[in-house]
């Protein structure tokens, strides 16, 4: 077998500052790789795997392939972070997320702090708070899931679960919130169970401390709370299907809307609160930067799905009546697409929402920079009344916003019941 001299080199020097690598001959590390960007402080890399990408990132502590080889491109890799098996592709893991055997997760992924999967799950644009748990064979693509206090008490998803996350007319204007960010990011909200051998066809909403029986496949948003929800059986049929008809269009706009309203809180939140904490880590620096792009992606997908749906509009309206208000509609939402999604990718803080933020910041700070804790254990710490001041702050961007689109788009209707 011929060995890449140059990969041979960045093995050779992983080794020296202190890497564990058991059979350093079975390791493929590309040439663009940047080994100073690899911890050598407690990282073990087991026998097969590759390290590709000028941007991947190996905190402490990690152990990467365990279970079986691991592919890396483009990832940052958090301390204590365990990728047991399988293809990881420009996302990013914080501090002990796990994932493992045949895992496939792809780009836009963003696991928090001791979030996990078992085997053989894939993620995409995917987004996990802390201590959100998959369990096995899950599919669950396009879709954000908050819920939980900790370790013991965390939001989970069922084996053999899938997020529906392409509809019929070839859409993927689907994104889906399990819980959200505002009162996600305080980690005291009850967690959401969705039950194994089930499923939620986006884009839906899900309250927290809700529970879905084993088989269910969610068709509706739930947002009430702590409830107990078991799915109906459906009579098979064959009926005629008219293509693009987008009958609940103003559902599908809003749930976007909601959604990238969901992800700019959340960009606030890390460029806000969250930096100072990665400054403490070694190659802490990094894993914020990619986290931002992660987020970044995640919007610039939402924004590509909702054009590509605002482009089939003008077909969609020919069987419409032209004075009807489903044509209405239609024409309003292909015509002001640009404007949305200028309004959604560079949004403007309102005065309130920027005094929302001081107040919240200058009372977090009186708090959350104590001695050495961690970024959970400063978030737990912070007084109930702290922590509302922050979800108060978060949830006015996200008003705001659904506002604002709302006024843009008027014949939608946006968030009408």
């Amino acid at each position: 077998m011929e060995i890449n001299p140059k990969s041979l080199h960045k093995i050779v020097e992983l080794i020296q500052r202190g890497a564990d690598i058991p059979n350093p001959l079975t390791l493929d590390v590309a040439d663009e790789v940047n080994v100073t960007r690899i911890s050598g402080r407690g990282v073990k890399i087991y026998p097969g795997c590759r390290i590709y990408g000028n941007k991947t990132v190996i905190s402490e502590g990690a152990k990467i392939g365990y279970e079986a080889p691991v592919t890396i491109e483009n990832c940052q890799i958090g301390p204590g972070v365990e990728l047991r098996g399988g293809f990881f592709r420009d996302s990013v893991f914080l501090e002990k997320a796990s994932m493992g055997l045949g895992a496939h997760v792809r780009e836009g992924c963003l696991l928090e702090e001791e979030a996990s999967g078992a085997h053989c799950v894939g993620l995409k644009h995917t987004i996990l708070f802390p201590y959100v748990t998959l369990g096995s064979l899950i599919n669950f693509c396009d879709c954000l899931m908050a819920g939980g206090t900790g370790r013991k008490d965390h939001s989970e998803v069922g084996s053999s679960y899938i997020h529906f996350n392409f509809t019929p007319d070839g859409d993927k204007t689907t994104p889906s919130l399990i819980g959200d960010v505002p009162r996600g990011v305080m980690l005291r909200e009850r967690p959401i169970f969705l039950g194994g051998q089930g499923g939620m066809v986006g884009p839906l909403r899900v309250g927290y401390g809700n529970v879905t029986a084993a088989s269910t496949i969610l068709r509706s948003d739930v947002t009430e709370e702590n409830k107990l929800v078991v799915g109906k059986s459906y009579t098979g049929s064959v009926t005629h299907f008219t293509p693009n008809q987008y009958l609940g269009l103003s559902r599908l706009v809003s749930g976007n809307v909601l959604y990238l309203a969901n992800l700019l809180a959340l960009e606030e939140w890390y460029t806000q609160v969250r930096r100072d904490f990665f400054h403490k880590q070694e190659l802490g620096e990094w894993i914020y930067r990619g986290a931002l792009e992660k987020l970044s992606m995640a919007k610039e997908e939402r924004i590509s799905r909702l054009k590509l749906m605002a482009a089939k509009m003008p077909e969609s309206m020919r069987r419409d009546k032209p004075d009807g208000a489903s044509a209405a509609r239609k024409k309003e939402f292909h015509e002001k697409i640009t404007p949305l999604c200028e309004l959604l990718l560079h949004p403007v803080a309102s005065p309130k929402t920027i005094e929302m933020k001081e107040v919240f910041l200058n009372s977090f700070q009186a708090y959350g920079r104590i001695g050495d804790k961690t970024y959970i254990e400063t978030i737990k710490s912070l007084p109930g009344d702290t922590a509302k001041m922050g979800t108060d702050w978060l949830q006015h961007i996200i008003d705001d916003l659904c506002q604002e689109a709302t006024m843009l788009l008027p014949t939608l209707k946006l968030f009408r019941k």
